[in-house]
């Protein structure tokens, strides 16, 4: 008999998990150039606060919309050169995954295939604002995940048990 790898989502050797990507799309874009044409003019590199988010949810059956959410907001002193914000998305299937596997599979394996188009559309996006590209390090979604997985149990940890306030109190 042989071992299934642990984590594999396989509930049946003879239906292995599969994953198929249907589509993918830019959801939104805006991209805000406030100080053009003063901005453009050089100086100094800017400082870009960064931040990425990824997201998923049913689309219904075996389908499933995976977004990647990116905000970068370009400074140079206390002048805003520019602000871009970027939602992409895949559209992906996913057929015998187990509850515990496809989670992982939608907010980490689905955002790294999407990941390279994405920062595409953000360097053009940066390009065409008149900027160098803004060209984005490889990103570690499996960090991401594990830090959405902490807060979500830091979040059900301090939460009160449902109806803990009107539960009668012992006499």
């Amino acid at each position: 008999m042989a071992d299934t790898p642990a984590g594999s989502g396989a509930a049946n050797p003879a239906n292995p998990p599969q994953m198929r990507v249907l589509t993918q799309y830019v959801k939104d874009l805006s991209f805000e150039n406030p100080g053009a044409p003063e901005s453009l003019r050089g100086g100094e590199a800017p400082q870009i606060d960064l931040g990425i988010d990824v997201a998923g949810r049913s689309a219904g059956g075996d389908a499933y919309e995976v977004m990647i959410k990116i905000n970068a907001n370009a400074k140079r002193g206390e002048d805003t050169l520019f602000i871009v914000e970027l939602e992409y998305a895949g559209l992906f299937e996913l057929r015998n995954f187990d509850d515990r596997s496809r989670e992982p599979m939608l907010l980490i394996e689905c955002p790294r295939l999407l990941f390279p188009f994405a920062q595409r559309v953000l360097a053009d996006a940066t390009r065409d604002g008149g900027f160098m590209p803004l060209m984005l390090q490889p990103v570690d979604f499996a960090g991401l995940y594990r830090q959405q997985v902490e807060k979500r149990a830091q979040g059900q940890a301090q939460a009160p048990a449902a109806g803990a306030e009107d539960a009668p109190k012992p006499n």
